[in-house]
């Protein structure tokens, strides 16, 4: 069977999404009778044309001009880094121009055709722009040599084109030619359609767009465009991968309907997560020097007015509580500051707190309470951290902690298990679900309790029940090995009645 993967998402980020699409890529070729091929699309920007996608026409196309066009492709999905204000301008009118002629051509019955992208030449980008920050370079070969195809219409343009057609009629989504493939799979509600032989997959992480609008960015925008794609998919016959049962519950809370399409299929933990026999503590210090936010840095430099001294960080590496997640709100890092707080003044001064991710949105609140402690050094705001640092610190971590708000799943506890880490978790129904027993929980609205689980964790006194914990969370986080959960993607397609055959 044919499966068209959608790629958007691993152009973006280390984590989260963009780390479960290249995984997925990656696994579901490796089961039997499975060809899969990647769609490439752009959230912003629209793609230059690729290859035609019927072989009898490129057959008469001179190398030259296939490598200019390929060539084109790859430009095009590279964001500009400087921008004058004609190019915006001309930007903006590409886009409204593709939007009007998307609306128009889909009202006429026209699907939007899917170029090819022959990857013969362009491994590097290929590599680096979509896969080399989870897979293991043992994956090169194969996915420089998969099949790709190209949708040239932005992926957020059809969120918008849609959303403005539902104020005059209804939402109308583009419908992509995807003849010839048995299965396409997208991450998130997909603001488009598919052709009548081609099965819907929708990777659902979770209804936070829709049942916490106010903490996500943007939000009357992503809330309508969540909602509508997600409608459309659902009237349209998808079936629903859940990443979790919380969010497949959330799912059906909201589509009712979807219920007999709709399953659990959790994440995949990426390869680069493992217990590293011997990881040296003593690299910790270099890693929060090397991999400090620069811009952070330079803002608590800026804000530091005090004569107060920095808090050393010793040869053999701090002590310190872990958090990896992007500066947003929903995830609660001013409640797990405040908590950290209190333990410093507790009994445990030395403690510091790492926090590992990008800057999110609405995060100007958070750094401003974080920057008096980095310009302390006590807290350390990292960016761009390599898996091979982020495994030393959830190795060594006093404990990595996940204080969320709302997730659909959650990568760093698993990945901390892996490495032998112990995890403290917000009280979710999601985190109950995704780290059983391997896990000391508290209520998120509680900064008290928040900090009573972590004394529990880092105190002498708490040895055995770290110890306890990390021998729990070794065969927790072994449920999401790609071996444990692609044969849970087989058992799918075989209940949308696809056969797996041995080639």
């Amino acid at each position: 069977m044919k499966i068209l993967l959608e790629l958007r998402p691993a152009l973006d980020g280390h984590a989260g999404i963009p780390q479960e699409t290249r995984l997925l890529f990656r696994g579901l070729a490796q089961l039997p009778g499975v060809q899969v091929d990647g769609l490439l699309q752009s959230s912003q920007q629209r793609l230059a044309n690729g290859l035609p996608a019927d072989a009898a026409e490129l057959s008469r196309w001179p190398m030259d001009k296939r490598i200019n066009r390929l060539s084109r492709v790859v430009v095009s999905l590279q964001p500009s880094e400087t921008m004058d204000w004609l190019m915006h301008v001309q930007r903006a009118l590409g886009l409204t121009l593709s939007a009007v002629v998307m609306v128009a051509g889909t009202l006429l019955g026209r699907r939007q055709p899917l170029t090819r992208f022959e990857p013969a030449g362009f491994e590097d980008f290929v590599w680096r722009a979509l896969f080399a920050r989870t897979l293991p370079t043992e994956d090169f070969a194969a996915v420089t040599s998969a099949r790709y195809r190209v949708a040239r219409l932005p992926w957020t343009t059809a969120h918008v084109s849609a959303l403005l057609m539902r104020q005059l009629v209804t939402a109308v989504y583009p419908r992509l030619d995807t003849r010839g493939y048995d299965l396409m799979l997208a991450e998130t509600p997909y603001p488009g359609r598919v052709s009548g032989s081609t099965r819907l997959v929708v990777r659902y992480h979770d209804a936070i767009p829709l049942l916490m609008p106010h903490t996500i960015s943007d939000r009357s925008f992503h809330q309508a465009s969540h909602f509508h794609a997600l409608r459309r998919n659902v009237r349209d016959g998808a079936w629903f991968a859940c990443v979790s049962e919380a969010s497949r519950q959330d799912l059906l809370r909201v589509f009712p309907e979807a219920e007999p399409r709709a399953v659990t299929i959790p994440n995949m933990v990426s390869p680069h997560y493992f217990f590293e026999e011997g990881s040296a503590p003593r690299r910790i210090a270099d890693i929060l020097r090397t991999r400090a936010n620069r811009v952070v840095a330079a803002k608590a430099a800026a804000h530091d007015q005090s004569d107060a001294a920095k808090l050393p960080v010793s040869a053999g590496g701090p002590n310190y509580l872990l958090m990896v997640s992007t500066l947003e709100p929903r995830k609660n890092h001013l409640s797990l500051l405040a908590a950290w707080e209190q333990l410093r003044d507790a009994g445990h001064p030395d403690l510091h707190l790492v926090l590992v991710g990008m800057l999110g949105w609405d995060h100007k609140a958070i750094l401003r309470k974080l920057l008096p402690w980095v310009a302390r050094g006590q807290v350390h705001v990292l960016e761009d951290v390599p898996a091979t640092d982020l495994r030393l610190l959830y190795r060594n971590a006093s404990a990595t902690v996940c204080p969320s708000f709302g997730e659909g799943f959650g990568f760093s506890g698993v990945e901390a298990m892996r490495c032998g880490g112990v995890v403290a978790a917000s009280d979710l129904p999601v985190h109950r679900e995704v780290y059983g027993d391997a896990a000391e929980y508290f209520n998120p609205y509680s900064t008290s309790e928040m900090s009573r689980a972590l004394a529990g964790l880092i105190d002498p006194a708490g040895q055995a029940r770290r110890a306890e914990l990390v021998a729990l969370g070794t065969h927790v986080a072994a449920r999401y090995l790609p071996e444990q959960v692609l044969p849970q993607w087989g058992a799918l397609l075989g209940a949308m009645n696809f056969e797996l055959k041995t080639p």
